[in-house]
């Protein structure tokens, strides 16, 4: 898989290629990476890649003739190779969810623009960007952090990336539920044991606490996550009863 990021500050991608999975994984040649800085692209002698908003108001606007400029040395690099969509960082984005990520990672080629100041000219977006991404509801400085966080998500769903495979298939939100409590050693620690349960050596009775507790947490915490299963039918009879026991104590000990 190939991305192409348009950014200001491509070192800051070196988190992503000198460390971790993801460096592992570029070493594999599982995926590929390639910056574009903007400022190479601007018309004048001062690389002027921002220019005050229309109508007034606080901070910069990102011009639309750099960005197209780079956009258009992307395309012409990849020659007849499919651009894939071009997706713009964004908290107007829409979320970044486990699905999109996973549809992400299907693709042969994806376009980040990372973009800087208070906004990108709504023009270029109008008329090059495919979708804008939200990585949570919160403002950073620009985009090459939630850029990375999603090319982090992607990457590591592609085969091979990880050790084990095993390991994205029961991360949180691949089944649509928060991921169970996890324990290693020491078997006491602090005072406090290792479920018994863990111990046991029992597949199907392990199996069944950690969807448990899967479905628990995912309960406490993000219950819409768990409305939006139960619609879909991802939750079986076993499932129901089990959170029907939960709703019952719950309402035992709000009475006392």
């Amino acid at each position: 898989m190939r991305f192409d990021v348009i950014s200001l500050f491509p070192a800051m991608f070196d988190a992503l290629t000198a460390q971790g999975i993801t460096s592992r994984a570029l070493q594999r040649g599982l995926w590929s990476l390639r910056c574009w800085n903007p400022r190479d692209f601007a018309r004048d002698a001062y690389r002027t890649i921002d220019d005050r908003p229309y109508g007034g108001g606080p901070g910069m606007v990102m011009m639309g003739d750099p960005l197209a400029a780079a956009l258009g040395a992307i395309e012409a690099d990849r020659g007849d190779r499919t651009r894939g969509p071009v997706l713009h960082l964004s908290p107007r984005g829409r979320p970044l969810t486990h699905a999109r990520v996973t549809e992400l990672a299907a693709l042969p080629a994806v376009t980040l623009l990372a973009s800087r100041y208070e906004a990108v000219d709504q023009r270029f977006i109008d008329l090059h960007v495919d979708e804008e991404i939200a990585v949570g509801d919160f403002v950073v400085s620009g985009g090459e952090l939630p850029a990375m966080m999603l090319m982090d998500a992607v990457v590591r769903l592609l085969p091979g990336a990880l050790n084990d495979a095993r390991s994205a298939q029961e991360d949180s939100f691949a089944t649509g539920l928060l991921d169970c409590p996890h324990y290693t050693r020491p078997e006491l620690f602090e005072g406090r044991p290792v479920p018994e349960v863990l111990l046991s050596g029992h597949h199907a009775r392990i199996a069944r606490w950690r969807r448990e507790q899967a479905l628990a947490v995912t309960r406490a915490r993000r219950p819409e996550l768990l409305a939006s299963l139960r619609l879909a039918g991802g939750l079986d009879a076993v499932d129901e009863r089990f959170l029907a026991a939960l709703e019952a104590d719950a309402e035992i000990r709000d009475l006392r």
